[in-house]
């Protein structure tokens, strides 16, 4: 049944979306007071098919908490306690896989009410859209339930209700599907392998203190809104219009401003100010849309005033973000006044404004790499990359997370510079590509685990043609403009060669194969230099299916070959961590952390994933594929992610002093920056991978 049950397509799920309501955030010491789930079958969100209790916690409803989901101690007088409504909620999820919104939270909860209870817990079987929304989509701006129904256009049913929230998770879900697809996770176990390797609490969680619960689950809330205020994102001044303005003058002054809104004077006042918000209103697109589809023509010259909506919603300019995201979900609305401290409105605020200061330069960067029209825009795009890299860290999100915004914008940059280079091209004769093609991103780009002291690994497939023919001569002409168009961008040649402009590195899908076949065959390490990244391969431009395809055939082609594999992992050399007896060991204040740290786990995760035909790219995801085989100690791989972590922090954030000082990004981190425990764990983390060699060893000739 589980075996069956894991294969199940998810297009083709059955499930439960669940969500809870609780008295606090720590979930263990805090008490549900409403349940609720919605059924889909199929894959298929039935919402008709719900359960939803109210829960007598008994004990008093903190008003904090009241105040999000809007249950006090009267509301639940007279519900049932806990333990006679689990069997209800039981028999209604039976033994199908449960979906929530950071479900762990949930799952916490319900592993302390049942023991509280004396009720028997086990586990069931939990996707978490928050998990797999960070895995298709890591660069949202956010990952609440408000940013994902936002990103897959969907309405937000009730929150901070249960079934509600149940009911929007659901939806949020089955939008997924298809994108989840996209990246090749199309099964319930496959979409439980996303959810391991994007949250560490997901499957320890219940055996921790519940400190240490706590502190997880709070991580996982997003901090943007707790740390910014609502006059850092707001527009400023106000824009306000005489309430007998008439709708077509009004439609001018959007467009003029380019604003979403403008806000209405009191009645019988002209627009000067200051104004309350108690007296005045809003004229927002969505009504003059409304006016216009009504109206036809005639709407335009109806005026202002009777149109907009009195009063005006307002929000303190001081107040914390998070205020204005819960009175526009409250009031069910998009624009809100900011007000001073004597109650006048001092500027204006959109949901769009709300994402703006977090998204801004992630969004703008990535648009502006999209559309440059030369190599001077593209590089002016590209010097953001830096700002965008310090703001997420400012912002706790985890490192190996930035790098892989780090991996997509140079995707993006790469796929640009390819399309210029068809341009340059055509401009110079050489017409359109001869066949369909990709342009792949090797080594770290390929893996999603790009940093800011990078080089080009790059390289062609082509659908087909003979090595010197015309196809190959024109892509070497492409690949030539492509690295050159990189180079004078800011990404170097790389020193190894490894570039499409030259031989080794483009080719036909069927030259690809018979090269990899060759690699397989030789039996010198030395003629396997660079071989490596080219598993970790990424379409960026063209043909994606032919890329695809060949990644996958050239991993079956690996498969078994463990002569192969064996030298592969020779190539590489010997790991010599830089820990000795009296601490890490520097060179003038400096540690060289890929040589001595990062190269090993990549290589390592890399070699026993093409030996246990775990197919993925990144090198977490590689080794949690390992590890769910069972293959080698569960404690050391374990290691392996928690080195590979708060190595590529420490490197990342040192690139970060270096750009802002002057100096070229590279991999060595200064240890002085780092404070004692910092050095401390980079030390433990160091010392974990002593004997990375000799696991590698051991399970490349074991099973």
């Amino acid at each position: 049944m589980a075996d069956r049950a894991s294969a199940t397509p998810l297009l083709a799920l059955d499930a439960v979306a669940f969500d809870t309501e609780t008295t606090g955030l720590d979930p263990a010491r805090a008490r549900i007071v409403e349940l609720g789930a919605v059924r889909l079958a199929a894959g298929r969100v039935n919402g008709n098919d719900c359960f939803h209790t109210l829960i007598d916690p008994r004990e008093p409803i903190p008003p904090a908490s009241t105040k999000i989901h809007g249950i006090d101690s009267a509301r639940v007088a007279g519900a049932p306690e806990f333990a006679l409504a689990w069997p209800k909620l039981a028999a209604f999820v039976g033994d199908v896989p449960l979906i929530g919104h950071t479900i762990d939270f949930d799952m916490a909860a319900l592993a302390a009410e049942t023991k509280r209870a004396g009720i028997e817990w086990r586990r069931p079987r939990t996707v978490d859209v928050r998990s797999l929304a960070e895995f298709v989509r890591p660069n949202l701006p956010g990952f609440s339930i408000e940013h994902l129904a936002a990103w897959l256009a969907l309405e937000v049913e009730k929150r901070h209700s249960a079934l509600g929230d149940a009911l929007t998770t659901a939806r949020i879900f089955a939008a997924l599907v298809p994108h989840l697809r996209e990246r090749g996770v199309r099964t319930l176990a496959e979409a439980e392998a996303v959810c391991r390797h994007r949250t560490e609490a997901n499957s320890g969680m219940f055996g921790a203190p519940a400190e240490v619960a706590a502190e997880r689950m709070l991580a996982r809330i997003d901090s943007y809104p707790y740390r910014h205020r609502v006059a850092d994102v707001m527009s400023k001044p106000p824009i306000f219009i005489a309430g007998g303005t008439k709708l077509s003058d009004a439609m001018s002054l959007l467009m003029e401003k380019r604003v979403s809104s403008v806000l209405v004077a009191p009645k019988g006042q002209p627009a000067g100010g200051p104004f309350r918000p108690e007296q005045s209103g809003i004229l927002t697109e969505r009504d003059v849309l409304r006016a216009v589809a009504k109206s036809g023509e005639a709407a335009f010259g109806q005026t202002a005033e009777s149109l907009a909506s009195f009063p005006l919603a307002a929000v303190p300019a001081e107040a914390f973000v998070y205020r204005a995201i819960g009175r526009m979900t409250r009031l069910k609305i998009r624009h809100l006044a900011a007000v001073d401290e004597a109650g006048f409105v001092v500027g204006a605020i959109s949901a769009r404004d709300l994402l703006r200061l977090r998204a801004g330069a992630v969004v703008s960067l990535g648009d502006e790499i999209d559309e440059a029209k030369d190599v001077h825009e593209l590089g002016r795009a590209w010097s953001k990359l830096p700002a965008v890299a310090r703001s997420l860290l400012a912002e706790d999100v985890d490192a190996r997370t930035v790098a892989a915004v780090i991996s997509r914008e140079l995707g993006a940059l790469t796929r640009r510079a390819a399309m210029l280079g068809e341009q340059r091209m055509k401009e110079a004769g050489e017409g359109a590509p001869p066949v369909p093609y990709a342009v792949l991103i090797l080594g770290s780009g390929g893996r999603g685990e790009s940093l800011l002291a990078m080089d080009q690994d790059n390289a062609i497939v082509f659908e087909n043609g003979e090595p010197g023919g015309v196809e190959d001569r024109w892509f070497e002409k492409l690949g030539t403009h492509l690295a050159d168009i990189l180079h004078e961008i800011g990404v170097p040649y790389c020193k190894g060669g490894v570039m499409a402009k030259n031989a080794p590195w483009r080719g036909s899908a069927k030259v690809w194969r018979e090269r990899v076949a060759e690699w397989i065959g030789r039996s010198n390490p030395q003629d396997l230099l660079s071989v490596d990244i080219f598993f970790d391969l990424r379409a960026v431009h063209g043909d994606g299916a032919l890329a695809e395809k060949l990644w996958r055939d050239s991993i079956e082609m690996a498969k078994g070959q463990a002569a192969f594999l064996k030298l592969l992992a020779e190539a590489k050399g010997e790991s010599v961590t830089p820990v000795g007896f009296f601490g890490i060991k520097t060179d003038e204040g400096r540690v060289d952390l890929k040589r001595g740290g990062l190269f090993g786990i990549v290589a390592a995760a890399r070699v026993l994933a093409l030996r246990y035909h775990v197919a993925e790219r990144s090198t977490r995801a590689r080794i949690e594929g390992v590890k769910s085989l069972h293959v080698g100690a569960e404690r050391d791989l374990d290691s392996w992610i928690g080195a590979h972590g708060v190595i590529v922090q420490a490197i990342l954030a040192q690139q970060l002093v270096d750009i802002a000082a002057g100096r070229p990004p590279s991999n060595t981190v200064e240890l002085r920056r780092l404070s004692r425990a910092g050095q401390d764990e980079l030390k433990e983390s160091l010392r974990n991978l002593k004997h990375i060699d000799d696991t590698v060893r051991d399970l490349l000739t074991g099973r």
